[in-house]
């Protein structure tokens, strides 16, 4: 039996600043869209960044990639799609496929990887009601 791993999808449109003299997005703002879609898929678990704060638990990200495939133009229309892949004691890391809404073109994949730190920025374990959560989200370790 598989686990069907929620995923949220995130539409933005390219706004003229999000754009470099060539015309493209310029590469640093698909995390943005990322983390806009991050939080729309933790949304869907029942909880918001805010509400973690407010009970201790930071969220950073230690770790990002992004594979570029084509160009996002302005005006375009984006859709991501997020997928939480992966819940350590320590870790949450989610998957991304950002694409034209439109044409449904592959623009880019990326991964980050979220740790959670203390309110002194120290790794901390996330709290076993969050991590029960998420776990069902994606693949989950003790770890």
């Amino acid at each position: 039996m598989t686990t069907q791993i929620p995923e949220s999808v995130t539409e933005v449109r390219v706004r003229y600043a999000e754009t470099d003299q060539m015309g493209v997005v310029y590469h640093a703002n698909y995390l943005i869209w990322c983390e806009i879609a991050r939080t729309d898929l933790i949304r869907t678990f029942g909880a918001s960044y805010r509400e973690l704060e407010e009970r201790g638990i930071r969220l950073a990200v230690s770790e990002a990639s992004v594979r570029y495939i084509a160009a996002a133009r302005y005006d375009d229309r984006i859709r991501v799609e997020t997928r939480l892949t992966r819940v350590t004691s320590r870790t949450l890391i989610f998957d991304y496929t950002i694409m034209n809404a439109d044409s449904m073109q592959r623009l880019a994949t990326a991964s980050t990887t979220l740790i959670s730190l203390d309110a002194n920025n120290r790794v901390a374990v996330l709290p076993a009601d969050v991590r029960r959560t998420l776990s069902g989200a994606g693949k989950s370790d003790a770890s």
